[in-house]
């Protein structure tokens, strides 16, 4: 609870995470390593070797004109008297010359009479110091104050430090792209497609991909056992009702009207039961244009005499989406024909976006109560006080339909009361 607010900082993708779990640490480190490796280390040495040279400094201070050549030269100073006016009076140093700060430090500390130490690059040193007979300049080499290349410490860490990591990211890749490969395939059956997948990777990653795909051939073989269980009922019954009809040809006008009607209904039935094993079918997906063909349904339905308009146009209607055009074409059907069965009238209204495609059906029926919309989605579910039975003769798989073809697509069908007509309104929203 103590980091929550880090997660709206923290990357989202599993890359990311993964590439900054194994990049912070190795930078935190290197960080550390600098500081403590200058402060304890180059401080230390850069300090002791400065101290050394400022004693000799000294001990040439307190020899002798005549010893004074030959002692610098053997300590390898060069000493220069300057006048007041070739003396600098201020420090120079480049900025990033770390250990050039311990070294002005010590020498000020320790010889006191210290006018200017001058640092221009890695290889010279000028020390001004103010004699008893002006200002004299002691030259020498800079490696005699401080230890020398100090910057190939870094350059080897970052170095390889960016090299481990590299190593490192490509073969955290690796290890990521069977979970990636996993997930798009997860992704992609929830859709309702199935892309071929391979397990692969570590082997908890291999146990995933296996479970995976014992769970998806399950689902497939209930789907096609329910598809053929349907089909072949319905297909089995459409016989004895063409022997009905036959035989009910030869009755009289007065018996074999109200037998007529039964039989049509038994037809409608059947009609709905092979409708609702055809939306679990594994048509493949097309890249159509969403409105021309929500248009094109709505005007199908005009030409059947059905009260039924289209009243808003949300998009491009050029975009295309991919869907399966017969699912789609027939739970649109069937939402529109149990809107104008319970209701007077009917609308559709379509919207694509960048992110979703949502098709609605309105109608202006006694609607459905909230508590019974979940109940309403399940096949050859009847709600009795929503739904007037003598109205039509369907067997409650308009909407069950209309579900299976929107979760088929990786989307939804949400009911909700309709604001404009007062009746049911049905969404049915498919992501891109």
């Amino acid at each position: 609870m103590m980091f929550t607010w880090m997660k709206r900082y923290v990357p989202r993708g599993l890359y990311s995470r993964a590439a900054l779990i194994m990049i912070l640490p190795v930078v935190t480190l290197q960080l550390v390593v600098s500081v403590v490796f200058i402060q304890r280390h180059f401080a230390g040495v850069t300090e002791q070797m400065t101290r050394t040279t400022a004693r000799e400094i000294v001990l040439l201070q307190h020899q002798p004109a005549a010893a004074l050549p030959t002692l610098a030269e053997q300590l390898e100073i060069t000493i220069t008297p300057l006048s007041e006016s070739e003396a600098p009076e201020v420090h120079q140093r480049r900025w990033y010359d770390l250990t050039g700060i311990v070294v002005t430090s010590n020498f000020e500390q320790m010889l006191g009479n210290v006018r200017a130490l001058l640092l221009p690059n890695d290889d010279d040193v000028d020390l001004i110091l103010n004699g008893p007979d002006g200002p004299v300049r002691y030259s020498f080499d800079r490696r005699r104050v401080s230890a020398t290349n100090a910057h190939q410490l870094f350059v080897n860490m970052l170095f390889f430090g960016g090299l481990m990591t590299l190593i490192a990211f490509i073969y955290m890749r690796n290890q990521l792209r069977p979970i990636t490969r996993l997930a798009k395939a997860a992704d992609a059956f929830g859709r309702g497609r199935s892309i071929p997948y391979r397990p692969a990777g570590a082997q908890e990653v291999r146990a995933a991909g296996h479970a995976f795909l014992d769970m998806r051939a399950r689902i497939e073989r209930h789907i096609q056992q329910r598809t053929m269980m349907l089909s072949g009922v319905s297909h089995d019954l459409r016989t004895p009702l063409t022997r009905l009809k036959l035989g009910l040809a030869f009755l009289e006008e007065e018996d074999r009207a109200p037998l007529e009607r039964d039989v049509e209904d038994m037809q409608k039935m059947l009609d709905g039961f092979l409708s609702f094993s055809q939306g679990a079918n594994d048509a493949p997906f097309e890249e159509v244009a969403a409105i021309p063909m929500v248009q094109q349904i709505v005007e199908d339905a005009q030409r059947a005499n059905i009260a039924v308009d289209l009243r808003e146009v949300d998009g491009d209607a050029t975009t295309l989406v991919s869907l399966q055009p017969m699912a789609v074409r027939r739970a649109v059907t069937n939402l529109i024909e149990n809107a104008t069965r319970y209701g007077e009238n009917a609308e559709v209204s379509v919207r694509l976006s960048d992110k979703m495609l949502r098709i609605r059906v309105e109608d202006d029926g006694p609607g459905i109560d909230p508590e019974h919309y979940s109940e309403a989605v399940k096949p050859f579910s009847r709600l009795d006080a929503a739904r007037n039975q003598d109205q039509g003769g369907g067997v409650g798989l308009g909407l069950a339909i209309a579900n299976d073809t929107a979760r088929a697509h990786g989307g939804v069908l949400r009911l909700s009361r309709s604001a404009k007509m007062g009746g049911l309104c049905a969404d049915i929203v498919i992501g891109r």
